[in-house]
């Protein structure tokens, strides 16, 4: 019998930006990390070198971008190549606001008017980290993307509604070729297996 493939990833979100030191709806607008977020990134390498990594992708989003280089950058390695497919979340006419009324008023089940639907962001996402299963098969990789896609992506993957996803934290999930999705730590933390009947 074959031997069934494994496939690990890190799943990061990028450091912090002025826009989420604000509370704003960053989306698909291009804002750069502030210098929190910098310090993030390489406050993550302490976590993350505990693992051997074969490859590190990101969105190509700057915040994204820059995240992943300066993680690369502490472990020794380098970038391989910014994945389209990871950006965040199009919010539309809400990308950079706050809570408020005027958000409100463009609110509609699941997401906001003119924005991607929260299932064509996960149908998205999700698509993106399984070709990327495919091609690292067996392998380790780290992605670097963003809080709303990634959320959407692995709760989709593992079957269960997660929570808002930290800034530069540990995500790990492992990819199994006949069984789908594991998540083994959700924002640094141990994720306990659902109970099963």
């Amino acid at each position: 019998m074959e031997p069934v493939t494994l496939t690990t990833f890190a799943l990061i979100r990028h450091g912090q930006t002025d826009w989420n030191a604000q509370r704003r709806l960053q989306g698909s607008t291009d804002i750069p990390l502030n210098d929190v977020g910098r310090q993030q990134a390489r406050d993550a390498v302490a976590v993350l070198s505990g693992y051997e990594w074969d490859a590190i992708v990101s969105s190509p989003l700057s915040r994204a971008a820059e995240t992943a280089d300066l993680i690369a950058e502490g472990l020794g390695l380098s970038v391989t190549r910014r994945v389209p497919e990871l950006t965040e979340r199009t919010f539309g006419p809400a990308e950079g606001m706050q809570d408020g009324p005027e958000l409100d008023a463009l609110r509609i089940p699941g997401g906001f008017r003119g924005a991607e639907s929260e299932d064509d962001a996960a149908t998205r996402g999700l698509a993106a980290l399984e070709a990327l299963a495919e091609e690292f098969s067996g392998r380790r990789i780290l992605v670097v993307a963003h809080g709303t896609l990634l959320r959407v992506s692995l709760s989709r993957a593992v079957g269960r509604t997660l929570q808002s996803v930290d800034n530069a934290v540990l995500n790990l999930a492992h990819h199994h070729a006949i069984d789908g999705w594991q998540l083994e730590y959700f924002n640094g933390e141990p994720v306990l297996a659902a109970a099963h009947d």
